[in-house]
């Protein structure tokens, strides 16, 4: 079964219930929204706005594309991922990563994590998430998070699934141990590379007692108008992905028009892709 969301953009020039609404309408099945808190561009905060689309809406799943890590303390993640889900009745996806951009940690003062220790920061916050999620009280140490007998009430009422938005070997490897998903952005991760880059997840999931199987894998996809002059093409293509092995694509209209690409990629386009 594939399953399709859709990028909506933190701009405050996107009315992002009118947005949530018509890909409700639409059926995709979830929408996403980067999470990039600081730059001249108008933005909205990603789980201000995830919240605000939810309450707008009855079936469509939410998810940060991809929440850094580095931004906000892990604990303090789990108990407002917690709540958005019960309160959305179970659609959240929470979509993490090591944190990117390292001018906006800069320009926020926050400490800028060297590659190593996103990556480790990125596995404890999961490990400390899962822990509060599950258990009476967790005490965690951390080399870089940490709990001291944290209780947390209520309990998520089901497994709310963590997708990772990883690349190098090391975040691969986290992501195939702990991880529910895997959505790299295609461009980032180059067509070729894909291949190799899932079959490292494999590898660690199997040494975790796992398997690839118990693992979603996305991908996010840019659509530019363009492609739309031909929907068969396009069709083709997004089948080939899935092809590849992933059952989600996100797809990230990009150009003028985007309410027209949005309605003809759900009306025409991703019929013929399941």
């Amino acid at each position: 079964m594939i399953s399709f969301g859709l990028d909506i953009p933190a701009s405050t020039g996107v009315d992002p219930v009118a947005a949530v609404r018509a890909a409700e309408d639409l059926g995709y099945d979830f929408v996403s929204t980067a999470d990039h808190p600081s730059g001249t561009d108008p933005s909205h905060e990603v789980w201000t706005m995830l919240a605000w689309m939810a309450a707008h809406t009855s079936r469509i799943g939410v998810m940060p594309r991809v929440l850094g890590v580095p931004y906000r303390n892990p604990a303090m993640v789990a108990k407002m991922a917690e709540t958005l889900d019960r309160l959305s009745g179970g659609r959240l996806i929470l979509g993490l990563g090591g944190g990117h951009s390292d001018e906006e940690f800069r320009a926020f003062g926050i400490g800028v994590p060297s590659p190593r220790d996103k990556v480790d920061g990125l596995a404890e916050a999961i490990e400390i998430m899962r822990g509060l999620w599950t258990e009476p009280a967790l005490t965690y140490p951390g080399r870089l998070h940490h709990t001291e007998a944290a209780p947390m009430e209520p309990k998520p009422a089901r497994r709310i699934p963590i997708w990772l938005g990883t690349f190098g070997p090391r975040a691969l490897a986290v992501t195939g141990r702990l991880a529910d998903g895997w959505m790299p952005s295609l461009g980032y991760a180059p067509l070729d590379q894909l291949p190799v880059m899932r079959d490292r997840i494999a590898a660690a999931a199997d040494q975790a007692g796992r398997s690839i199987d118990d693992i979603t894998c996305a991908l996010n996809v840019e659509v530019r108008p363009a492609e739309l002059e031909e929907p068969g093409r396009l069709a083709e293509r997004l089948r080939d992905l899935t092809a590849m092995g992933f059952t989600v694509l996100n797809l990230k209209p990009a150009g003028p028009g985007r309410e027209e690409t949005v309605e003809r990629l759900a009306r025409e386009v991703l019929p013929e892709v399941i």
